[in-house]
């Protein structure tokens, strides 16, 4: 019990040196951890408000509100990656964190590890914003999406592989017409799946063999089950995509925003198989029906051919009256024949009789005799022209051979020069060139000797010319 004056209202002083003294970080500090230890995991809902978008940091400031009060929240950066709803102002939430205070402004605030949409309503209002937006961005044209191929060779799958969507495809596809098919495995619930599915389309858009189509399935579940496949990295993965893709996600009544953006949207897995591949007993029966319409039609064409080529010919004349005119020319032909042949032969026995009264043996010891005479004369005259050319060929090469000689060094080493060569034979034209021990080979006229140099050389010295500009000759 605090002793106090009844007068003055005042503490007395021995009661006040009883009293704790604190300091204001102790104060603060204590408040902080009384607080996080009683309210450590709580889920808060209220209305967003000043959200302005992730700070520099990447962390998130912003507040909850509901009708009577309003706490501080803050998403750090780690946790803002994780989130799957995309905030924004005046959006319901449930946010769950723990709450705890701010020493520097001595208020508290909650630190958001998850935060969801409040209710369904919340969600649609947000799916419906979401899909405003990527619908004014060109995503959900008719006119962008692709034609689903007739008959693929292979089918990509991209879908849970524990669940029954995979086999209701499979059995699908067998009882209709069996293709290859590649399954990417994925989660198609929670945290992770939207980042999965995403990465499994643009997975099979970077494979060097892709896919001739793409089927995004899930069974059917409630809006949040199936939220996943209404996230933007999704949405635009599958805008992205080069492969044709064909959605089934939900059942019938459930549509996300990858049925917008898909090329074709079916109302189950089930059906998504079926609309993949036409019936292969379909087929067979249309082709033997579209083979036996074209035997009828050939052969109703062949009897109309033949009935057109009987007309035609009725009015052919026959072929011996075609043939009448002919023969008789070749009769009145063959009968001047052999008379024709007869005055031919008699005009060329003629012909021979002639030029054989004319071919004597005394005619052709002539002709021989001629021909010998213009032979000889020929040959006389070759005989004479070679003469003459190899004669002027040994004037001009007994002068080449002069002209060598009196330029060749050797008729300078005859006068008493001679020629200085290093170890590798080549001439040496000054005592520069010459090293102290170097080998060297000296010609003369009459042979060659082996020398080594000694000494230092000679300084190099100017060459003397004689009158009229003559110089050494090595």
């Amino acid at each position: 019990m605090i002793d106090h004056d009844p007068d003055t209202g005042e503490i007395r002083e021995a009661q006040k040196a009883n009293v704790a003294e604190f300091t204001v970080s102790e104060i603060s500090f204590a408040l902080k951890r009384t607080l996080e230890d009683s309210f450590g995991h709580v889920r808060v809902r209220g209305e967003i408000s000043g959200f302005r978008g992730a700070h520099s940091s990447g962390h998130c400031y912003f507040s909850l509100k509901d009708q009577g009060a309003r706490i501080d929240a803050v998403i750090w950066r780690s946790a803002f990656m994780r989130l799957k709803s995309k905030l924004q102002e005046g959006l319901e939430v449930i946010a769950t964190g723990k709450i705890t205070s701010y020493p520097g402004k001595s208020s508290y605030q909650i630190i958001v590890d998850h935060l969801e949409p409040a209710g369904a309503g919340a969600l649609m209002a947000l799916l419906e914003e979401r899909r405003r937006k990527l619908a004014a961005e060109g995503l959900f044209d008719s006119e962008r999406k692709k034609a689903i191929p007739f008959l693929p060779r292979l089918i990509g799958v991209v879908t849970s592989p524990t669940g029954a969507v995979i086999r209701d495809i499979l059995h699908r596809l067998n009882d209709r017409f069996p293709r290859h098919v590649m399954v990417w495995p994925v989660r198609v619930q929670g945290e992770t799946s939207a980042a999965e599915v995403a990465a499994a389309i643009r997975g099979f858009n970077a494979m060097a063999r892709k896919p001739d189509l793409l089927i995004v399935a899930r069974g059917g579940g409630s809006l949040e089950d199936l939220w996943g496949f209404n996230e933007e990295i999704v949405v635009r993965a599958a805008a992205e995509s080069t492969i044709p893709l064909i959605s089934a996600v939900g059942h019938e009544t459930d549509w996300t925003l990858i049925d917008h953006v898909a090329d074709m949207r079916a109302p189950t897995p089930t059906a998504a198989a079926e609309r993949a591949v036409p019936v292969r007993a379909d087929l067979l029966a249309q082709i033997a029906s579209f083979s036996a319409r074209h035997e009828r039609g050939a052969r109703r064409l062949m009897d109309e051919r033949r009935t057109r080529v009987r007309a035609a010919a009725r009015a052919l004349p026959r072929p011996d009256d075609i043939l009448a005119l002919a023969r008789q020319r070749f009769d009145n032909t063959s009968g001047r024949l052999k008379a024709a042949l007869a005055r031919n032969t008699l005009l060329h026995r003629r012909d021979f009789e002639g030029w054989s009264a004319r071919l004597t043996p005394v005619s052709l010891r002539r002709n021989l005799a001629e021909q010998s005479r213009l032979l000889a004369r020929h040959g006389a005259q070759l005989n004479r022209d070679l003469r003459r050319a190899v004669e002027q060929r040994r004037t001009m090469l007994n002068a080449n051979a002069k002209l060598l000689a009196s330029l060749s060094y050797k008729s300078v080493l005859q006068r008493g020069y001679a020629l200085i060569r290093n170890e590798v034979r080549i001439p040496l034209h000054a005592a520069s060139q010459v090293k102290p021990g170097q080998e060297l080979r000296i010609e003369f006229q009459d042979g060659e000797i082996a020398a080594q140099a000694s000494g230092p050389p000679p300084p190099p010295k100017a060459a003397k010319t004689r009158e009229g500009g003559q110089g050494s000759l090595f």
